[in-house]
């Protein structure tokens, strides 16, 4: 997108939150709206990315009896998002969102949306995480530059939200188990400790796929579970990790590798509110299977 163009407000505004992990050039790049969760650790409560980081995150969680919790944002905090937005040239905002299942910042977005008007805020949970969630805010904010209609933004979200897969592994799911996101990952509470859990999520929740006994294996079965979804045909990736940065550069290579349509790559850590719920050592891959006309392949790390 031309400065110039980017100067101009568009008519439809494109808000997340701080979960979506995007890269920062492609937030700025389109003007992306992002509201950040809450993280509280060592007594001490702030917004993910600027009060908050993921390293001190990782330190924390790696203590023994180390506690993180988070906390959504609140209706507040969207409202005064929202209105600045319309008072600024916007006509509609499109808003885009963690798993309601997985946390209370859709239904804090959707009470916002009520108090300044439904009728020109979307409100759309994405029922995935992390870049599960931040492919289809990229796809609304494309329909978007593109001039798309705010029924046509809010459809590329849903298009993508729906096509996008998250498959990930966890040294741990202890951390899971404390915030109560795992769900039906319940059942894999009790295995042997050599035992490693891949997981996904599927409408909404975190569920397991399979158990394999090494670390190795499961990066193994992440490419193979990526590829399985890709198949010949181009899509776009990202590669999560909190505190496991060669772990994930591995995964990107093999990623590239096997996805002989790749045609983009994001490699970044998982912010503190993710962070905290997966544990140190975390490694995931998110395949978007609904490619841009146009997109080049390019690889970004944050």
């Amino acid at each position: 997108m031309p400065p110039a163009e980017r100067d101009r407000p568009l008519s439809v505004a494109v808000v997340t939150d701080s979960t979506a992990y995007l890269p920062a050039d492609v937030v700025d790049r389109f003007g992306i709206e992002v509201v950040p969760l809450y993280v509280v650790l060592a007594g001490r409560s702030g917004r993910e990315g600027s009060d908050v980081t993921s390293a001190e995150v990782a330190r924390s969680l790696g203590v023994r009896g180390g506690h993180v919790s988070t906390s959504r944002p609140t209706p507040g905090d969207f409202v005064a998002v929202y209105r600045r937005l319309l008072d600024g040239g916007a006509d509609r905002v499109v808003s885009v969102h963690l798993s309601g299942e997985l946390s209370g910042t859709w239904d804090a977005a959707r009470v916002a949306a009520g108090q300044v008007g439904e009728h020109v805020v979307t409100v759309l949970d994405s029922r995935s995480a992390a870049m599960g969630t931040g492919f289809a805010v990229l796809a609304a904010a494309r329909a978007a530059a593109a001039g798309g209609t705010a029924e046509a933004v809010a459809s590329a979200a849903r298009e993508t939200a729906l096509a996008t897969r998250t498959f990930f592994v966890v040294d741990t799911l202890e951390h899971l188990r404390r915030g109560g996101r795992i769900g039906a990952a319940a059942a894999l509470l009790g295995s042997a400790l050599a035992v490693k859990p891949v997981l996904h999520v599927a409408d909404g929740q975190v569920v397991p796929l399979e158990r394999v006994r090494t670390s190795a294996r499961a990066l193994n079965r992440l490419v193979q579970r990526a590829a399985d979804v890709a198949g010949d045909r181009p899509v776009s990736a990202a590669v999560h990790h909190l505190a496991a940065p060669e772990r994930a550069q591995r995964l990107a290579d093999q990623l590239t590798a096997r996805l002989p349509g790749l045609q983009e790559l994001y490699v970044s850590e998982l912010g503190a509110a993710v962070g905290a719920h997966v544990g140190p050592g975390a490694v995931g891959v998110v395949v978007d299977p609904t490619p841009r006309e146009g997109t080049d392949r390019q690889s970004a790390e944050d």
